[in-house]
């Protein structure tokens, strides 16, 4: 066979037509952390099973890079859930429920069966007998209703569910010694890929944990987040109380007329939980004088802090709502990353002892000006903003930083009282693949940066790396600190989103680089129904990313 040239990780080599990508990342060993997972070329993702096709160059992916990590997630989730049936049984359910710290919380349902820790160390011990084998992980397309058949023999209706909603009259199916499995996103060829995970007993369930992307050879640190983990579990209980677990059950009650009752059964659960947390502030207001409320982008922060405001004038207090912007110190004295480039979600990027100095004065009763900050200047303006505290009355501080306490040292642990906003969605696609909440967030963040500040999702898309980036260092390590945590995901959101997500998302181009990104969002969305959401509430959080919104966002 004739051979090609082709660059590689910016080297040159040869290649046959009967080349696959495997072939050619077995001879860039070392050129990436961890094992090769996945290629790209010509602005799109190849899994290394596929032959090369194209003459561009190839880059490829381990684990240091999200999307290879993902591939490697989900290869060790298939070799789990095979174990689990060639162990308990091809009736035993195994769930994947959430995310946790970047590691998988499952549960395996079989009443008669309780897992123990002998049993946990068998499932793990065949999954090692699996890598050992390095079995091949085939890639099956098969008509729509070839793919169900095989999906009810196995004991998989929910998968059966959610190929009945499918548009395209094929499936993707993937093998793994005789079974068989549907998996949204690209797998690693063969089992042997697979080498480090550690399956953790937590809670009624199991943890697979993951090595670390930046020492692929060790598991990632993992400290219990207890309160996340409380919230993930009552959200569980909301699904159930809703009847609906995955996408299939959410687009059997939109085809069944049923989406506005899904509405009104989730948005009176989260009035319930805002209604809670004001009670447990106006408990302590002998003693709380500030409220600090914190989150990641687009949890509906501005949202929840409005709701709650109004359930603690209910309650007889009083907020006064504060703009952490408004402290930012001026431009010229922003902090710098190891770039240059002007970080403005570093704390230091807060003028903290002007914060602390105003918060003291308005708890001891003083009468404080507040300071505006002009974004177009890049300073701090006066404009006869004051507030005097009297009994009664409340501090409200919405921002990133609200769970450090470096950004109220000067504050009395007792007088404050922390809350942690997120959007932890519960609902997957099926048993075996989750939703990703970054995802959730990043769809809710395009549509409302088209809505209202003129952004395209091109743009979002690009940013998003830097966004999670400032939350991984500004916000989650501090995420147990808080004293309740909210979770701001509806269960019935996406079937809304995703009719102001997709027109935005196709627009983006193949040569554009956020189009690898666009097009698993396009895959992702069209698992949905879509609904209109005519019967959200116009104080919903979701509100705050279509439009509609009673309060100022």
């Amino acid at each position: 066979m004739e051979e090609k040239k082709i660059v590689v990780m910016g080297k040159e080599m040869t290649y046959t037509p009967c080349t696959t990508y495997e072939d050619l990342a077995k001879k860039c060993a070392g050129t990436v952390k961890g094992p090769v997972m996945l290629a790209r070329q010509e602005n799109r993702l190849r899994e290394l099973s596929r032959r090369i096709c194209g003459e561009e160059e190839i880059t490829f992916y381990g684990i240091d890079n999200e999307e290879g990590l993902r591939v490697y997630r989900r290869g060790v989730l298939f070799l789990m859930v095979k174990a689990v049936r060639d162990l308990f049984g091809e009736d035993s359910l195994v769930v994947v429920e959430h995310s946790l710290q970047k590691n998988l919380y499952c549960e395996i349902r079989r009443p008669e069966m309780k897992l123990t820790e002998e049993l946990l160390r068998k499932l793990e011990g065949k999954m090692r007998e699996y890598v050992a084998l390095d079995l091949p992980i085939y890639k099956r397309t098969m008509r729509k209703e070839e793919a169900r058949a095989i999906a009810r023999k196995q004991g998989m209706l929910d998968k059966a569910e959610l190929f009945r909603y499918r548009r395209a009259s094929n499936v993707n199916l993937y093998e793994l010694d005789g079974y068989f499995d549907y998996f949204y996103g690209y797998m690693p060829p063969s089992t042997g890929y697979t080498k480090v995970f550690h399956l953790m007993a937590y809670e009624n369930g199991f943890l697979i944990r993951f090595p670390d992307p930046k020492n692929p050879e060790v598991l990632r640190e993992f400290s219990d987040p207890k309160k996340i983990s409380a919230v993930f579990l009552e959200q569980m209980k909301w699904c159930q109380l809703m009847g609906v677990n995955n996408v299939a059950e959410l687009n059997l009650a939109i085809s069944q007329d049923k989406f506005g009752d899904l509405i009104r059964i989730n948005e009176a659960l989260h009035e319930k939980k805002v209604a809670e947390i004001a009670d447990m502030i106006h408990k302590r207001m002998d003693q709380v004088r500030v409220v600090l409320i914190a989150g990641p982008s687009s949890s509906g922060k501005t949202s929840f802090a409005n709701r709650l405001c109004i359930q603690l004038k209910v309650l007889g207090v009083k907020p006064h709502k504060i703009s952490l912007d408004d402290y930012f110190v001026e431009r010229d004295k922003t902090p710098v990353d190891e770039n240059g480039k002007k970080n403005y979600e570093h704390i230091q990027a807060l003028d903290l002892p002007l914060l602390n100095d105003d918060l003291k004065k308005m708890i001891a009763g003083e009468c404080v000006e507040l300071p505006t900050y002009n974004f177009i200047t890049g300073k701090r303006e006066y404009n006869g903003n004051r507030i005097q505290m009297a009994s009664g009355e409340i501090l409200v501080l919405e921002g990133i930083h609200g769970l450090n306490d470096m950004l109220t040292s000067e504050i009395p642990a007792e007088q404050k009282f922390k809350i942690f906003i997120s959007a932890m969605t519960q609902l997957n696609v099926d048993d075996h693949n989750r939703i990703s909440t970054s995802d959730s967030r990043l769809i809710r963040r395009m549509v409302r940066d088209h809505q209202f500040r003129g952004r395209d999702a091109a743009t979002t898309i690009a940013q998003w790396d830097d966004v999670t980036e400032g939350e991984a260092e500004n916000i989650f390590p501090y995420q147990e600190n808080a004293d309740v945590v909210f979770n701001s995901a509806t269960i019935y959101e996406l079937s809304v989103l995703k009719q102001y997500a997709e027109p935005q998302l196709f627009r983006i181009r193949e040569d554009q680089p956020e189009y690898i990104t666009a097009k698993r969002l396009i895959k992702f969305l069209g698992y949905f129904l879509a609904a209109p959401g005519l019967e959200i509430p116009n104080n919903s959080l979701i509100k705050e990313f279509i439009g509609g919104s009673c309060f100022k966002v």
